[in-house]
């Protein structure tokens, strides 16, 4: 099976080096894609001195450019399997092998979900809450049931490659790239992971961004359908 790693970090010199020897370790059979969004450290050089392919980004796009980029990589270059793994070393490549089991089970998409197990995740009172709500709206909007929608551990087969390839949100991607596998009628799974701690920095989410990243991922999975039925009658 040939299968991709896509790393997409922006300022992430110190921790790369973790990630990717992790990945030589665990994963040693997939080929690692690191995406540079626009970083203005030394990521990219980083990424190639450890033997990664690199695909520099002129300007910091955001999450879902950069991970959109991956997989335009992955769909061009026919890649069966492509994973998503954060640069900021919390995502942990053990979890692959078994999410490549819930893939030739049948799964589309696979999700690393930090709520399923042992439940030692731990996180504020509002972003549990918030993840709570999320999963309503997409049990409501499209029948997805995911216990973690914001997570970015992902592991997708070659359909969800060519959909996310060819239309993958831009901002706070993860619910409404949910929504939008569903309602192409991709099936997908989840699978129990742990997240480690982030190893320097801290996340950019604070509590009114949460509430604006909300709002917007609401708007999203509202107006969603109605851009497929365009984009439906656009390819027909």
């Amino acid at each position: 099976m040939h299968a991709l790693v896509i790393v997409p970090a922006w300022n992430e010199e110190r921790v790369l080096p973790a990630v990717l020897a992790d990945l030589r370790r665990l994963a040693p059979d997939w080929e690692v894609c690191v995406v540079d969004d626009g970083s203005t450290d030394a990521t990219a050089a980083v990424a190639r001195e450890r033997g990664a392919v690199v695909l520099p980004l002129p300007i910091n796009l955001g999450i879902g450019g950069a991970v959109q980029t991956g997989y335009l990589w992955a769909r061009d270059h026919a890649f069966d399997v492509a994973a998503q793994i954060d640069g900021d070393g919390q995502h942990d490549p053990q979890y692959l092998p078994a999410a490549l089991e819930r893939l030739s089970a049948g799964a589309d998409l696979v999700v690393g979900s930090r709520y399923l197990g042992d439940g030692e995740f731990q996180s504020t009172a509002l972003r549990r809450a918030g993840s709570r709500y999320l999963s309503w709206l997409l049990r409501l909007r499209c029948g997805a049931r995911v216990s973690d929608p914001t997570s970015g551990f992902r592991v997708a087969g070659r359909r969800a490659i060519e959909l996310f390839a060819a239309n993958y949100p831009s901002d706070y991607p993860e619910p409404e790239a949910i929504a939008l596998a569903i309602w192409r009628g991709l099936r997908v799974d989840e699978l129990a992971v742990r997240m480690r701690r982030r190893q320097h920095g801290s996340s950019s989410i604070g509590p009114l961004r949460t509430l604006y990243y909300l709002l917007k991922v609401s708007l999203a999975l509202l107006l969603l359908p109605v851009e497929r039925r365009r984009n439906m009658e656009i390819s027909g």
